[in-house]
């Protein structure tokens, strides 16, 4: 036992004259930690909600009033005819659409039925069927608590009736929703860790003073290191887009030219996070546990992945910003089930773009100053 208990004090030491392993030990479980802790619900929340209100009324300002003082809801904006809240759900900026019709007030007061429309953005399932549970109990009371109060002596009150439509996937599959971020996700676990640890192990063979000192331009060195992780990225992309279509029925409703290209941006993002990483990592080891620790579980938590944004804390919500992921999952998201195209889809891919030219470049200067 006292030669095992030098043994485990040699490895102790070892470990910690190895400052960026023992960060790696001690650091990433606290930040996972709090990641999961703030990021990872499944409470939905401040879900985003337009109104349209053709009637203008008092018992149609009331019902809005009703969603605005829900801790569930939160209006963006209330437009005046069903027609304009077409673009709302198509870009985004709102999950779900209450239209009231004109004579809405009017009509509960004779003691008529009246209807109102409930349109859900159906791309996120999970959370739509929760947020449809939501409006339609927050209806329920209102009629229920206005029966009484608009209906006049003698006549008999009348409920409303919200009538539900789901836009983009009109069957609440999940999997309609999930497939298209697990191809982004592959994408970034493949091509960052491929870049990553190629050229580290370069370092660790010896071979990379071998290639600095070739007639290669180091531009020319760094494109013939990645383009081939750039081509394996391509061929996934067939393959899990082949499958998700052709044997899992997800619908492709856009430009699958538009895929293809706006992939290509997300690849100069994933391949510079793995030339970044290659220029502060000395092994494989450190390279893959730097890229799995601090880069690839991060971005599964924040960037919408598998918990909507809109359900994060406010102060963490700034932070998803920085995730290349978060830009990617939208696109594929908007062009499979939306249909939508460029001049909807540019804000993500100029962000994309941004991003990819930031780190490759910061990557590329550090690289650079390694080998002089």
């Amino acid at each position: 036992m006292r030669r095992v208990g030098f043994l485990v004090w040699k490895e102790l030491l070892e470990l910690k004259a190895d400052p960026r392993l023992f960060g790696l030990v001690i650091v990433a479980p606290i930040l996972q930690l709090f990641m999961l802790g703030y990021a990872a619900t499944t409470d939905v929340r401040d879900v985003p909600i337009v109104v349209a209100d053709a009637d203008r009324s008092t018992a149609s300002r009331d019902l809005i009033g009703r969603f605005r003082a829900s801790p569930t809801f939160t209006i963006v904006d209330i437009v005046a005819s069903a027609r304009e809240i077409d673009p709302y759900l198509e870009r985004g900026r709102a999950w779900m659409a209450l239209a009231i019709p004109a004579g809405f007030g009017e009509t509960l007061g004779r003691g008529v039925p009246q209807k109102v429309q409930v349109v859900a953005d159906g791309s996120d399932a999970n959370s739509t069927n929760v947020a449809l549970g939501y409006a339609t109990n927050l209806i329920a009371a209102y009629s229920q608590e206005i029966s009484g109060t608009l209906v006049p002596p003698g006549v008999t009150p009348a409920g409303i009736e919200p009538r539900v439509r789901v836009w983009f996937n009109p069957r609440l599959e999940s999997r309609d929703f999930m497939l298209p971020g697990v191809l982004a996700l592959l994408l970034l676990v493949i091509t960052t860790n491929l870049s990553s640890m190629g050229i580290v192990r370069e370092k660790e063979l010896g071979t990379l003073e071998q290639l600095n000192v070739t007639p290669l331009r180091r531009w020319e060195l760094i494109v013939g290191k990645l383009l081939p992780y750039a081509l394996v990225g391509m061929v996934d992309v067939c393959l899990v887009l082949g499958t998700a279509v052709l044997w899992f029925q997800v619908p492709l409703r856009g430009s699958v030219w538009l895929l293809f290209g706006l992939t290509s941006i997300y690849l100069l993002t994933t391949l510079g996070l793995g030339l970044f990483v290659s220029t502060i990592s000395s092994t494989q080891q450190q390279a893959m546990m730097t890229t799995t620790f601090f880069l690839l579980t991060p971005m599964i938590y924040l960037s919408g992945f598998i918990f909507p944004i809109e359900n994060m804390p406010a102060v963490i919500q700034p932070f998803t910003y920085l995730i290349p992921l978060r830009y990617f999952l939208v696109i594929l998201r908007s062009i499979f089930l939306k249909g939508v195209g460029l001049e909807t889809l540019w804000p993500q891919a100029l962000a994309l773009l941004a991003w990819g030219v930031a780190i490759l470049s910061l990557a590329i200067a550090r690289s650079t100053k390694r080998s002089a």
